[in-house]
């Protein structure tokens, strides 16, 4: 997964209240950190940052500040493509929550 779609999928599961650059970062980071790989932080909270105000220049972008300082989220009123991605993530969700369920165990019981 590349930062861009990490950053996506971050501001999708935030919602509508948003989520501050350094938070992002931080998941980014998490993501990516790994036991032979350990990305730098700062760079990444500047790709984070340069990403976030690139794409939220005008009010048809994927993108908007929350109005606090620092604060995205998904712009859900002005951008199609950020419905669709938020309807995309929650099939992914429920998808997931069906795998989860037990499977029934049918094997015959050798003690019986």
């Amino acid at each position: 997964m590349t930062y861009d779609k990490q950053i996506l999928h971050i501001l999708t599961v935030a919602g509508e209240q948003g989520i501050s650059v350094q938070a992002i970062a931080k998941h980014v980071y998490n993501m990516n950190h790994t036991f032979f790989l350990q990305p730098d932080l700062e760079e990444i909270r500047s790709y984070v940052q340069q990403f976030l105000l690139k794409n939220s220049k005008s009010s048809q972008s994927l993108i908007e500040s929350t109005g606090r300082r620092g604060f995205y989220r998904l712009n859900t009123t002005g951008s199609q493509d950020a419905l669709q991605l938020m309807l995309q993530f929650r099939e992914e969700q429920q998808e997931k929550e069906e795998q989860k369920h037990p499977v029934q165990d049918l094997s015959l019981d050798l003690f019986a």
